[in-house]
């Protein structure tokens, strides 16, 4: 099959495009013909070193949606020729093995699915870790991306008042989500309490952008700020979150909500397995709208 992989760490220019050996399903797995890988941040920082040791070759991408073609031993529920998302590994693949997954809804182009499973399970996460609930007031930093597109989308169905930072360019998107848009930089404190007189109750940084210290400022209380991209925030007391949760709660989640026609992370750029080096490079740039995806077969 052909696949996405590298050799080296090093930059996007590492990856290549490589005929390998077909991965299959083990136990508790399936195994999926990708139609559709998405691209996260965690790709490129593991592509680049920063998350320790791998053994080379290796693949990359964590996201995809496909058609089902295998089936694990102790697998229930799902069948050889259904539609499906979820997570598994070197998943920028024409074959990939999935060991989170769900049905994928009718109205989700596989291009669209491809971009839920890990913003649907980090989005979850972190909300319930930072502890916010129904009437108060979160802060999002990053907020235009895929996890704050899912974070904005789960925070209005639970009645939370989100204020997100974003370039001016994303504030029409940011209030089409439910949330109160303001830009990020200087100033950033004094904007926030311009729109939130009240107070903010807790707040989430997405982008890793440095704004730990400016958000315990705004909640008043280390323990109530949350970052899954500034390793750096337990030196000020904060949170780090790390993938942990029940993956199928959350996709169930975003079901729910697809179906009710209330929830979507739009596909803001597209990208065919040749070019996953410039797909890389926009995920490291940042500033995206959305999901970052990879076709791998139009079936």
């Amino acid at each position: 099959m052909e696949a996405v992989q590298y050799s080296a760490f090093g930059g996007a220019d590492v990856l290549t495009l490589v005929q390998s050996e077909e991965p299959h399903a083990g136990p508790g797995q399936i195994r999926i013909a990708v139609r559709a890988a998405g691209v996260n941040g965690i790709d490129w920082k593991i592509r680049s070193g920063f998350m320790g040791e791998q053994q080379f070759p290796v693949g990359t991408g964590f996201d995809a949606a496909g058609v089902v073609d295998e089936v694990g031993s102790d697998v229930h529920g799902v069948s050889i020729g259904d539609a499906v998302f979820g997570a598994g590994s070197a998943t920028l693949a024409e074959f990939a093995v999935l060991d989170a997954w769900a049905s994928k809804p009718e109205s989700l182009s596989f291009e669209e699915a491809a971009g839920y499973p890990i913003p649907v399970e980090t989005a979850i996460r972190v909300l319930n870790q930072v502890g916010v609930r129904t009437g108060e007031t979160l802060v999002v930093s990053g907020a235009s991306g895929g996890v704050g597109s899912a974070v904005l989308q789960f925070a209005r169905d639970r009645g939370i008042t989100v204020i997100g930072t974003a370039s001016a360019r994303n504030h029409e998107y940011l209030a089409s989500l439910g949330a109160i848009p303001t830009t990020y930089g200087e100033g950033l404190v004094e904007r926030v309490r311009a729109l939130a007189p009240q107070g903010v109750d807790a707040a989430l940084d997405l982008a890793g952008s440095g704004v730990i210290a400016d958000l315990i400022e705004l909640t008043g209380e280390p323990s109530k700020v949350l970052s899954i991209a500034d390793f750096s925030a337990p030196e000020l007391g904060a949170q780090v979150s790390s993938p942990s949760g029940d993956r199928g709660a959350a996709y169930a989640e975003a079901i729910r909500l697809v179906e009710a026609g209330t929830f979507s992370i739009p596909v803001g750029a597209t990208f065919a397995m040749a070019e996953a080096a410039q797909a890389h490079e926009l995920s490291q740039a940042g500033h995206t709208t959305g999901r970052i995806v990879v076709t791998v077969s139009a079936g």
